[in-house]
């Protein structure tokens, strides 16, 4: 069954009218005891006319013809199998049913698989969002779901397939940026939970057409493009160090804020304005330096 939707005829898959082929193949031999039973019973005679011998060969032959195109309408189906059936050239349904069935000799059958198919995709390079060139590649997991669709809308649905995962991937590594540590958004590095699901919508749609769904898909692949992969990745490291400086830094802030207003709580030493920045100046540079301090012993004060 095929609806014209814009200009375009889409199929629509429908079952198809097949018989159990465990009771064809009981007629079948019922047949062929009768007609066995039929040629002895009515074997010509020795000495018979010629054009009797001749009716009862071209019966014989006759007969095996009529079993062996009845014999050829049998075809077996598997689980999560179907099998497209036509009529010269016109779609007349699809059998999913397992086991042996039977249709007309003269209805042509093409088996499909309904069975769900892993595909891990080429590495594709895109400039994301930034426009930053990377490699990026996924894995789909895939069924056909209308088997009218992927045989007569498609011409190959598996190279179909292959193609618009290339297609979607793209779509969805343009769609958003690498990574980003300054801005609290989605990135393609850090969103998984948001870019799987979109990418699994993308290919639906994209795959719609074919009879297609998509049950799962996922990043599994993901770099800066070789050619600017050791600037990306020094600058990675350039604002990891920023950051943890930063850290540091308002740590260290904090920790001398503490300190200053606990001496001066417990009246421990009063501190003038200098006294206070020559503190406040020893202690960042205890909590920052990345190296061992040592301590300096002052005898006199701190104008001396």
């Amino acid at each position: 069954m095929a609806h014209s939707t814009g200009g375009m005829n889409i199929s629509r898959e429908s079952g198809a009218k097949s018989y159990n082929g465990y009771i064809m193949l009981l007629v079948i031999l019922a047949l062929l005891a009768l007609c066995a039973w039929t040629l002895s019973s009515g074997f010509p005679p020795q000495g018979a006319a010629r054009d009797e011998k001749l009716a009862f060969v071209g019966t014989a032959i006759g007969s095996l013809l009529v079993v062996i195109l009845v014999a050829s309408g049998f075809f077996m189906l598997q689980p999560n199998q179907a099998a497209v059936i036509t009529l010269f050239g016109e779609y007349r349904g699809s059998e999913r049913t397992e086991g042996l069935r039977w249709v007309w000799p003269w209805m042509m059958r093409k088996k499909l698989s309904a069975r769900a198919n892993n595909i891990h995709s080429e590495r594709v390079k895109v400039n994301d969002l930034r426009g930053n060139p990377i490699e990026i590649a996924c894995n789909v997991v895939w069924r056909v779901r209308d088997t009218a669709q992927a045989s007569f809308d498609v011409d190959d649905f598996r190279e179909f397939v292959n193609i618009q995962i290339e297609a979607g991937l793209r779509t969805i590594g343009s769609r958003y940026p690498y990574d980003d540590i300054e801005h609290d958004e989605t990135t393609l590095r850090g969103g998984a939970d948001i870019i799987n699901p979109e990418l699994q919508a993308e290919l639906n749609e994209r795959l719609e057409v074919a009879g297609i769904v998509v049950d799962e898909a996922g990043l599994t692949h993901l770099a800066y493009a070789p050619e600017i992969a050791g600037a990306m990745l020094r600058r990675q490291q350039a604002d990891a160090v920023i950051a943890a400086r930063a850290k540091l830094v308002m740590g260290a802030v904090g920790m001398v804020e503490d300190a200053l207003a606990k001496l001066s709580q417990d009246g421990i030493v009063e501190l003038d304005g200098d006294r206070r920045a020559t503190m406040v100046s020893n202690l960042m540079v205890v909590l920052c330096g990345e190296r061992d301090v040592q301590p300096v012993v002052n005898a006199g004060t701190l104008y001396q």
